[in-house]
């Protein structure tokens, strides 16, 4: 779970970061103060949930987001256009690294390569 201070927008965010989905049968609404997204497939679920105080935003939670099927450059410009912010570029001249962004409630959380880069083949 994640707590925050609207949890409607939050989630709607990270649907678009993830391509997360609401529960079918319970989709989330402007309002509620606790909004339930699933992975496509159903394996893996957040919650966010409203609180009236909360901890270091920054701390709160730290996701590692790597593309599914491109480059962690072109996945850090699409996060970029969805409002996320710049806190900290780690790449390295090599390719390794990762940049660490801020999502829209100053949440961090690192791009990171694909599988297919860390691979060799990206």
């Amino acid at each position: 779970s994640i707590n925050c201070t609207d949890a409607y927008v939050l989630s709607e965010w990270w649907k678009q970061v993830l391509g997360y989905v609401d529960v079918a049968d319970d989709p989330n609404e402007p309002g509620d103060e606790e909004c339930l997204i699933l992975d496509p497939n159903g394996d893996h679920r957040l919650l966010f949930i409203e609180v009236d105080e909360l901890q270091d935003s920054p701390g709160r939670i730290h996701f590692d987001v790597a593309s599914t099927d491109g480059r962690r450059d072109d996945e850090i410009s699409r996060l970029i256009a969805l409002d996320a912010s710049t806190v900290a570029d780690r790449r390295n001249e090599d390719g390794s690294g990762w940049v660490v962004l801020a999502d829209p409630a100053v949440t961090h959380f690192c791009v990171v390569r694909s599988q297919r880069e860390r691979n060799g083949a990206g």
